[in-house]
C-alpha cells in the first residue's frame, strides 16, 4: 500500500489554459497512469478526507462539479483505496510538527497516518517528502 497525495489527482484531472511543457506532460501521463491503476484495482492506496478535500478544491475550478463529485464518489466505492477520517487534534498536531519539520499540515499529517498504518511510500510530485528520510516517494518525474 502507498499513500497517495492530492497533486496526483491533480496533475490527472486539471486542465491548464496554457501549453505545457514536456516534463509536465510527462508528469500528466505518469499521473493518470497512476489514477487508472487504482481504478482498476491494481493498486491499494490510503488518503485522508484532507488530502480528497484538497483536491477538490483545486479541481472544481477546473472540471465541471458533477464531474469532480464523481471522481470523488468513485473513490470511496473503490475496495482498494482506504481513506482515513481525520480529527481536529490529529490536524492541530500536524501543523505543530509541520513547523519543526519545515512541511505544511497536510504533509505532515500525510506523514503521520502513513506512520500509524505501516505505509513508507508515497505517490506525490511534492519534493518536500525527500526530505523525510523514513519514507521513500515514489518516482513520478
Amino acid at each position: 500500500m502507498r499513500f497517495l497525495d492530492a497533486n496526483v489527482f491533480i496533475y490527472a484531472y486539471y486542465k491548464p489554459k496554457k501549453q505545457l511543457s514536456q516534463k509536465d506532460l510527462d508528469m500528466k501521463e505518469n499521473a493518470r497512469n497512476i489514477v487508472t491503476n487504482i481504478v482498476r484495482g491494481k493498486e491499494e492506496v490510503l488518503t485522508t478526507v484532507v488530502h480528497l478535500s484538497e483536491m477538490v478544491n483545486i479541481l472544481k475550478h477546473v472540471m465541471l462539479l458533477k464531474e469532480v463529485n464523481d471522481v470523488t464518489r468513485g473513490l470511496f466505492m473503490l475496495d482498494n483505496v482506504k481513506i482515513v477520517d481525520v480529527t481536529r487534534r490529529m490536524y492541530f498536531e500536524a501543523s505543530e510538527v509541520g513547523n519543526d519539520l519545515k512541511l505544511d499540515a497536510n504533509d505532515e499529517l500525510a506523514l503521520d497516518v502513513m506512520e500509524s498504518n505501516g505505509v513508507n511510500e508515497i505517490y506525490s510530485f511534492d519534493e518536500d517528502f525527500d526530505r523525510v528520510t523514513t519514507i521513500k516517494r515514489m518516482p513520478l518525474l
